[in-house]
């Protein structure tokens, strides 16, 4: 559910999320960190909270609040599944500074978030009271629907008005995972596909048939760009989900030097700076961005 609460709402924010809830551990559902390296806690309340709901929120921010850099770098290897983890070069990159956060400016301060009931107005009312306490405290909504024998579940994002769906995304940068495999360029190249792999391949179900990759190799920029055109697809051999993908640009052949768009010429293209650590590069583009980053990738790789 976590991991569902950050893919859904949270797609076009600037957090580096660092730490998700472990079964049966006194803790919240999402740690994450923003730019100025401040921990942003998400504690996700099902149903209806008793009374004490925010109160054991409150709890977990206090506890977060005594964490120092190494238990927060501790908590981002846990979260990569034990791999080598710098926390400060890892934050720099992923906000693009200048120079990395010195230690002692993580976890100065805290925001803690709860997202509960639209309908839970118990809830509702002590979250507003402990903000007109001072508290650095944010509320965010969400309703169950039932359709036929189905339920889902609609989140209002921060803010609101700015939410978009991943399943209506036109256009999203897509890393080629070579901090963890070099190899895993040509399997999406070679293949024509887009892929995740291991504990974080169920992403490309966020994909819809008919979107535009910008596969993006680290170091380098975007590499090439394809449309969705299948089905989310299992290989189990390479513990891999896939979608296949309609070229629409040249693609990098393994041994032969390749052209690429820079970091610097795609934040000039789309006038915007991306969330570089995450898989999929937030913010998502809509089809008139997307159309316009791909005229321009069309230029550079011909």
């Amino acid at each position: 559910m976590a991991q569902n609460l950050w893919d859904v709402l949270f797609e076009g924010s600037q957090l580096m999320p660092i730490h998700q809830e472990r079964s049966w551990q006194p803790e919240a559902d999402i740690y994450a960190l923003n730019e100025q390296g401040y921990l942003v806690i998400f504690e996700l309340k099902r149903a209806h909270a008793d009374g004490g709901a925010v109160h054991q929120a409150l709890r977990y921010c206090e506890k977060a609040g005594r964490f120092g850099y190494e238990k927060l770098e501790e908590m981002l290897r846990a979260y990569r599944k034990g791999r080598p983890a710098n926390l400060q070069q890892e934050h720099q990159i992923g906000f693009d500074l200048e120079h990395p956060l010195d230690r002692s400016a993580f976890n100065r301060k805290q925001h803690l978030v709860i997202v509960g009931s639209a309908g839970d107005d118990e809830l509702i009312r002590n979250v507003d009271y402990w903000k007109l306490k001072g508290l650095c405290l944010s509320f965010i909504p969400y309703r169950v629907y039932q359709i036929a024998d189905e339920h889902y579940f609609e989140f209002f994002s921060l803010p609101y008005d700015q939410h978009s769906n991943p399943g209506l995304a036109k256009g999203v940068i897509f890393d080629t995972n070579l901090s963890y495999n070099e190899e895993s360029i040509w399997y999406m190249c070679d293949g024509d596909r887009v892929a995740a792999f291991g504990s974080i391949q169920g992403i490309v179900h966020s994909f819809s048939k008919g979107d535009i990759v910008f596969l993006y190799h680290k170091g380098y920029g975007i590499i090439a760009a394809g449309q969705v055109k299948s089905e989310v697809r299992e290989d189990a051999a390479a513990d891999a989900m896939y979608r296949e993908l309609k070229w629409l640009t040249p693609k990098p052949a393994k041994g032969k030097a390749f052209n690429f768009m820079t970091v610097s010429q795609i934040k000039q293209v789309t006038g915007r700076n991306f969330w570089w650590a995450k898989t999929m590069k937030a913010p998502f583009l809509n089809k008139e961005d997307t159309a316009h980053l791909l005229e321009n990738l069309k230029e550079i790789l011909a």
